[in-house]
């Protein structure tokens, strides 16, 4: 739903609004090799045919590709904690935003909530749940919170001018492949009237990039080369212990 109106908003917004914008990224494409620690992206843009008066407001949201999360609820049963409950969502496995200024000082909630802006309002599509799904949900955006990979910040769009702006995103290290997509909003007295969309990409690279398509392709082969290689380690291991002994 949320990408619907996104959609429709970029056909519309063009036409019935007198600014637009316009943005571009420091790189569309990020390779990520065994020594990769993290990275920056910058988002940069301008308002076009600015109007007078008012206040604007910029939101720039990096989504990373849908995953299905798994998460479990720990209960106290026989004096032990054990596993009693789970559920299975479709949540975004990067999310990061942030704005001008805090979102509820431009925006209502019925508006943040329609396009998904803001750490809580992110909609799960629910697969599996053990009851209600939402304290689940809650504690999926508290976990990757904690992993560095959902982040909110207040007024992290740095304007350079009146109508040109700059955002640096952190890629952490631990950021899954897949295609990315980088939203830039633009507010006047609390509603949107202008929207872009950009896509970003992130794949491994050299050798990891070659056993990951390898495991991928040949699940079988890979296993078994996998299992004949720990032997191997093993037997060698095993070996020159007893010779140096």
């Amino acid at each position: 739903m949320r990408a619907l109106v996104l959609a429709l908003l970029l056909l519309a917004a063009p036409a019935s609004a007198e600014e637009t914008l316009t943005s571009g990224l420091s790189q569309d494409y990020l390779q990520i090799t065994s020594t990769f620690t993290g990275s920056e992206l910058t988002v940069f843009g301008a308002v076009e045919n600015p109007r007078a008066g008012g206040t604007r407001d910029i939101v720039v949201v990096v989504r990373g590709p849908d995953t299905l999360m798994t998460i479990r609820r720990k209960d106290h049963i026989a004096g032990l904690w054990i596993n009693n409950a789970r559920a299975k969502m479709w949540l975004p496995s990067y999310y990061f935003i942030t704005a001008t200024r805090p979102l509820r000082a431009f925006a209502d909630a019925d508006t943040l909530g329609r396009y998904e802006l803001g750490l809580g309002n992110l909609r799960a599509d629910t697969v599996a749940s053990d009851g209600d799904a939402k304290p689940y949900a809650d504690a999926l955006v508290r976990t990757q919170k904690r992993a560095g990979l959902y982040i909110q910040t207040d007024a992290g769009v740095e304007m350079q001018s009146a109508t040109l702006f700059r955002v640096h995103v952190p890629i952490p290290a631990a950021v899954p492949r897949g295609s990315y997509n980088v939203e830039v909003y633009l507010f006047r007295a609390g509603e949107v009237t202008a929207a872009q969309s950009t896509p970003f990409y992130v794949d491994q690279a050299g050798f990891e990039r070659r056993v990951f398509e390898f495991a991928h392709t040949s699940p079988l082969t890979y296993g078994l080369f996998t299992v004949l290689m720990a032997v191997a380690l093993g037997w060698a291991s095993t070996f020159f212990f007893r010779a140096r002994t």
